[in-house]
């Protein structure tokens, strides 16, 4: 898993910095780079190609799809991190953007990296037909804004300090992290002029996913430690944020976490062995400590 993890992560920073080098240098580029490289794990992007796996799509195709998910998802981190938002000092075991540079700079570098996201999508080397492009422009537009990471911040910071019901954790949580999840396992059906129903299937199956992941993260916020986790970790119960920990408890929420990898894997059953590396992705998302 680990190796399959790298390479991935390797060859998707190897494009975007090829993109980057191509364009014209601006003041931006530097906090730009800062915020998008290394980067995380590329957990997103292995779940695309997984997904992409089971229709049988082109790595390379797939590469060029999830460096524009990882822009969107690095200018999501770039602005939660502002103070006016979460206000965290430290992403990815190193200084937050606004912190090594300033809040404005982060500000537009966040957004700079969000443009460019539908820059490589729309880009003529995204081997593509001109639909299926719209369409994934679309959809990452969806997934993006008020209905997706935007809206989803949006209901994080409003639900603080409040006693909120578990469908509306749920809610914000699918929103601020499963959209974008939805949009990976929705690309290879778009790419393949699946019909509705059947894109639909894997936005939902996306949004389960997402919603795995962020139970992940509110468990290692939990209990895991900063150094290990890159991030300031036992902030969640300080700040008073609406999570299905603060709601059903520690062990409660392991037992749900394992239920929706478990329905998850259900409805991929009839793929067979190919789906064999999104289960072993599924199983990572809920046991990783960092």
């Amino acid at each position: 898993m680990q190796k399959k993890l790298k390479k991935i992560a390797l060859d998707t920073n190897i494009f975007l910095k090829s993109f980057i080098k191509k364009q014209k240098k601006t003041n931006l580029i530097s906090p730009m780079r800062y915020g998008l490289f290394p980067g995380g794990k590329k957990i997103r992007s292995k779940i695309l190609i997984d997904i992409g796996s089971l229709f049988n799509i082109n790595y390379k195709i797939l590469i060029k799809i999830g460096a524009a998910i990882e822009c969107i998802h690095a200018y999501s981190l770039i602005h939660d991190d502002l103070p006016c938002m979460d206000n965290d000092r430290f992403r990815r075991g190193k200084l937050s953007t606004h912190v090594k540079y300033n809040e404005s700079t982060a500000v537009l570098a966040g957004n700079s990296l969000l443009t460019m996201a539908f820059e490589i999508l729309s880009d003529k080397k995204l081997i593509l037909t001109d639909n299926v492009k719209v369409n994934l422009i679309k959809q990452l537009s969806k997934c993006s804004g008020h209905r997706g990471i935007a809206g989803g911040q949006f209901l994080d910071l409003t639900f603080e300090n409040k006693k909120i019901s578990q469908k509306k954790i749920v809610d914000m949580a699918i929103k601020k992290t499963g959209k974008l999840f939805s949009f990976c396992c929705m690309v290879p059906a778009i790419i393949k002029n699946k019909d509705i129903n059947n894109i639909k299937l894997f936005e939902k199956i996306g949004a389960e996913i997402g919603l795995l992941f962020q139970i992940s993260d509110d468990l290692i916020d939990y209990k895991g430690k900063t150094k290990k986790a890159g991030k300031k970790t036992n902030k969640d119960n300080k700040q008073g944020k609406a999570t299905l920990i603060s709601l059903l408890g520690y062990r409660k929420t392991i037992i749900y976490g394992e239920k929706i990898k478990n329905n998850i894997i259900n409805n991929l059953k009839k793929y067979g062995s190919k789906s064999k590396n999104i289960n072993e992705t599924l199983n990572y998302i809920l046991k990783r400590k960092k």
